[in-house]
């Protein structure tokens, strides 16, 4: 497949051509501050219907908002990528194991616990959902690794 020199930072051609360099910074900047701000407003969502019965039920949605002004700042300047992003993702992604953990634990504590695990994985916290919070923490990480586009 041949691909076309020119047009702007984010024309399919040169797009490919910094994926496959390794320069993905940026694009991948935009994709974890995105990423932030909808995986924080789902978990605001399943949190509220569960009345925030524990502060830390906070801590997520309040993430959200600072992985997507980290996202946007390390898309914006090469200097914040460096910092901020790195920063805000390591929170974001510790907090997302911290919440597989409190998850695995809701489970446990629901009437049966892991013996009835098929009905208390259905019915109780959702088990997997903090991992992708943890997944969008480690976006960030893995652009503040990478370079920028050309």
């Amino acid at each position: 497949m041949r691909v076309r020199r020119g047009g702007g930072p984010f024309a399919p051609g040169r797009l490919l051509r910094n994926v496959r360099r390794g320069r993905f910074e940026r694009s991948l900047s935009l994709i974890t501050a995105a990423g932030s701000v909808i995986t924080a407003a789902e978990i605001f969502l399943e949190h509220d219907r569960a009345s925030f019965g524990n502060r830390v039920m906070w801590w997520p949605v309040v993430l959200g908002p600072v992985g997507a002004a980290a996202g946007v700042a390390g898309f914006a300047s090469e200097r914040m990528a460096a910092t901020a992003l790195p920063l805000a993702s390591a929170a974001i992604a510790a907090n997302g194991l911290q919440g597989t953990y409190l998850h695995v634990r809701g489970i446990a504590q629901k009437p049966g616990g892991w013996a009835l695990a098929r009905y208390n994985i259905e019915m109780g916290p959702p088990l997997f959902a903090p991992l992708l919070l943890t997944m969008v923490g480690g976006m960030g990480l893995v652009a503040a690794l990478l370079r920028r586009e050309r």
